[in-house]
This record gives structure tokens, C-alpha cells and sequence, in this order.
């Protein structure tokens, strides 16, 4: 009887082990299930494989931050064209979905949206952003997800490069043109008006610096000299006191100075070149093309804006269809145009052409139409209805944009004018004509 009893307990013993073991081994399981993504939430783009219903785009834009001035503006475009877009018909027969992020005109913000919008909200393209530096956070995010990014702002030259290493594998493409061109026709600007010695200051980041060192190059290929070339001026994005960099930009006392800015850092350089006496022609960029920007700057002891006669360039808006979305614009958003809008609204429409093209809404088969859709052969089209139409119908289109004719190229930059712009006494902006690269 106790050699049976012994057995039993034995046996006993073993079941309870075996059920202890089987338990612990599920609930493991089921642990590892909670913490691993859902399909297509991870950083594998392997989620796209199941993708939303309709065409889903998402936009990547500074309402807040230094150049909050701007992109705060630009911001209503997109919609505007998701709107226009869904009243006749959406893309591919479903209606597309936004969703917008604000980058804060920061890197790290900029990235953990991105992240959210390729990898949670599992959008196949993205408008943005606008910052230089934003667009290069982001960008490593949305090739990994294979989500189509185009920028209507980010002009660094260092994108352009890239591209043409592989870098991007086709999910980079921006309407507005690179500073290559913006340099150049800044440059010329100076020149034109005699003004042959130069200093420069920029925001130490991927615009500042690449545009610095076109503009260099433009200048002095032109005839033109910087004084500070060999020890260029650049300062923090994220400073608070700029006296020495403000100083230093005009040392050798230039004709000229460039400044590569932004809106609110900037306004901090130009107020403490004024307070310490220095005078020159300022030369200004698209990145303070902003009322904002000189109101922060204020009036001297004059009562005139301290700006009074600044000279500056932004990527003009010429494009065939700019006529009909400026009416638009006007009629929804109940004010002039604004800098950049245009070319939000054609990233945005280029995004919906080429996912209708591709007759798919997934990022992988929209980045090969992007050129298809915006270059020749094609019917030229400037309504984007007009261009979901025939596309639906099987035929080529060259959308022509509100921006310009948008023909993007292989390293997807596009070529364009610039308006020249100045600040009056009374501190209102104002476009005085334009300058070709």
C-alpha cells in the first residue's frame, strides 16, 4: 500500500509540475503578444501590407516654433486640397483621410510625428515639412515606412545630393526649389544693385548653412566679395543672446550682409545689429518672409520699422493654375495669399495624382509616379479633377501646379522664380518684382 501511495504522489506531483510549466509558458505568451506591435504599428514596413481604406495622407507642418510664421499659414492648403479632391470623386473611388502633425519647427518633434503618422496612423504620403532640418529627421522614418514625403519648403541643398546617392530610394520629392537657385538669385539681386562686398550670418542647421555656402560661391563667381568667408558667422538655433554673431557679420564694415534666418532668433540678430550701430543692405530669405518676423523686430528711434529697406527673395508662385487657387484661397480662408501656400497645395495634389496613377494607395507604388505624373508626355492639366479624371481613364497627364510647373526631376527637386520682396517705412511687406537664378 505505501509503495501504491508513493506512486500516486509521484504521479500527482509530476501533473502539478506539468501544469505549472504549461501555465507559466501561456502566460509568457500572451505577455509577448501585449508588447509586440500590431501589423503595420512597428518600425517593420511589413504593416503596410494591410492598409486603410481610401487614400491616406498625413501633413508635417509647423504650427508652433520658429518658423511657426509661416508654416501656420501654409498649414490650411493641404486640406483645402483633400476637401477640393473629395467633392468630385476622392482617389481610386474612396474619399482620402489627412492627418496633421505639427513638427514645432523642431527636429526630435518633427521625428516623433513622423514616426506617429508612418508607423500608428499608416499613411502612405506626407506635405512636409518645412524646415530644412525637419525634413532630414524625418525623412530616414519615411523611406523605412515607404511613405511618400514631399516638402513645399525644406530648400537645402543637401537633399538634392542625396538623392542622387540612393539615399531617399524615390520617397523624396519637394515643390519648392532648392537654395542651389535661391543663392543665385539672391546674389544676383546684390550685385544689380552694386553692392559687391558682403558679410553673412546664418542659423547654424541644414538651410542656414547650405544656403551660406551657395550664396558664397554665387557671389563671388559673380564678381562679388565676402569678407567673412574664412571664418563664417553661423549661430545656434536655440540661442538666446546673439550679440558677438551679430557683430561679427558686418566686421569689415560690407556693403551687404545675407542673413539666413529664422523668424524668432532672428528678429534677435537684426534688433542687436541695430542697438550696436551696425549698418548695412540686408539680404533676407524665404525663412522671415513674414509679418510676424518684422513685427518682432520693431521700430527704431525714428518710428520707421528697423527693417525699413531690407531687400530679401522667396520662391515665387507662377505656376498656370495660381489664378484659380488664389480665388480659392481668398474665398476660404478670407485674406491675401501667403507665401508657401501654393506649394503645400500642389505636394498635396501631386501625392493624390500619383496614388490615383498608381491606382494604389500604398507609399511603395506611389513614389514611381511622382515624375510620371508631373512631367511630359502628358495632357497638360492645371484642375486637379480634371487630372484624377483622365488618370482613371488610363491616359498621361503633366499637372502643371499653382507653385509652377512642378516638373520634378530625378533627385525630386523642381526649378523656380523668386519674388524680390522689401519692408516699407511702415513696416508692410512688400513683393517688388523678380529674380531668375
Amino acid at each position: 500500500m505505501s509503495n501504491l501511495i508513493s506512486s500516486n504522489r509521484l504521479k500527482l506531483g509530476r501533473a502539478l509540475s506539468l501544469a505549472a510549466v504549461t501555465l507559466t509558458v501561456g502566460i509568457l505568451a500572451a505577455a509577448c503578444q501585449e508588447s509586440a506591435p500590431p501589423q503595420g504599428q512597428g518600425a517593420s514596413p511589413a504593416g503596410n501590407s494591410a492598409p486603410p481604406k481610401g487614400l491616406k495622407i498625413g501633413s508635417l507642418l509647423p504650427s508652433t516654433g520658429d518658423l511657426a510664421s509661416v508654416g501656420s499659414q501654409m498649414v490650411n492648403a493641404v486640406p483645402m486640397l483633400v476637401e477640393t479632391v473629395n467633392a468630385c470623386g476622392g482617389v481610386n473611388g474612396e474619399p482620402v483621410t489627412l492627418v496633421s502633425a505639427d513638427d514645432q519647427t523642431d527636429p526630435a518633434a518633427g521625428a516623433e510625428a513622423m514616426t506617429r503618422l508612418a508607423e500608428k496612423e499608416r499613411v502612405a504620403g506626407v506635405v512636409g515639412s518645412f524646415a530644412s532640418s525637419v525634413s532630414t529627421a524625418a525623412l530616414p522614418i519615411a523611406v523605412r515606412n515607404k511613405v511618400v514625403l514631399i516638402s513645399p519648403g525644406s530648400t537645402s541643398p543637401v537633399f538634392t545630393q542625396a538623392a542622387k546617392e540612393g539615399k531617399y530610394q524615390g520617397y523624396w520629392a519637394r515643390t519648392a526649389p532648392p537654395d542651389t537657385y535661391q543663392a543665385q538669385a539672391l546674389a544676383r539681386l546684390a550685385l544689380e544693385r552694386k553692392l559687391d562686398t558682403a558679410g553673412t550670418i546664418v542659423i547654424n542647421n541644414d538651410y542656414g548653412v547650405g544656403f551660406e555656402q551657395e550664396f558664397v560661391k554665387a557671389f563671388e563667381a559673380q564678381g562679388g566679395k565676402v569678407l567673412n568667408k574664412a571664418r563664417p558667422t553661423r549661430y545656434d538655433p536655440k540661442a538666446t543672446t546673439v550679440e558677438t554673431e551679430a557683430a561679427a557679420a558686418f566686421a569689415g564694415n560690407p556693403k551687404a550682409v545675407a542673413a539666413v534666418l529664422y523668424a524668432d532668433t532672428g528678429s534677435l540678430i537684426v534688433k542687436s545689429a541695430y542697438e550696436q550701430g551696425k549698418r548695412a543692405q540686408l539680404l533676407l530669405t524665404d525663412g522671415v518672409y513674414s509679418q510676424d518676423f518684422v513685427d518682432k523686430v520693431g521700430k527704431g528711434q525714428d518710428g520707421k520699422s528697423i527693417l525699413t529697406g531690407a531687400l530679401g527673395t522667396v520662391p515665387g508662385a507662377s505656376g498656370k493654375s495660381l489664378a484659380a487657387f488664389t480665388k480659392l484661397w481668398e474665398e476660404k480662408q478670407k485674406r491675401p495669399l501667403v507665401a508657401y501656400a501654393a506649394h503645400a497645395w500642389d505636394a498635396a495634389a501631386i501625392l493624390a495624382l500619383a496614388a490615383q496613377a498608381a491606382k494604389s494607395n500604398m507609399g511603395e507604388a506611389m513614389k514611381d509616379k511622382l515624375r510620371e505624373v508631373t512631367n511630359a508626355p502628358g495632357e497638360e492639366v492645371t484642375d486637379v479633377c480634371k487630372g484624377l479624371a483622365l488618370l482613371k481613364e488610363g491616359k498621361d497627364i503633366n499637372y502643371q501646379g499653382a507653385s509652377g510647373d512642378v516638373d520634378i526631376d530625378a533627385a525630386g527637386d523642381v526649378v523656380g522664380s523668386y519674388d524680390v520682396w522689401t519692408v516699407k517705412d511702415d513696416g508692410k511687406l512688400a513683393v517688388t518684382g523678380k529674380v531668375n537664378p
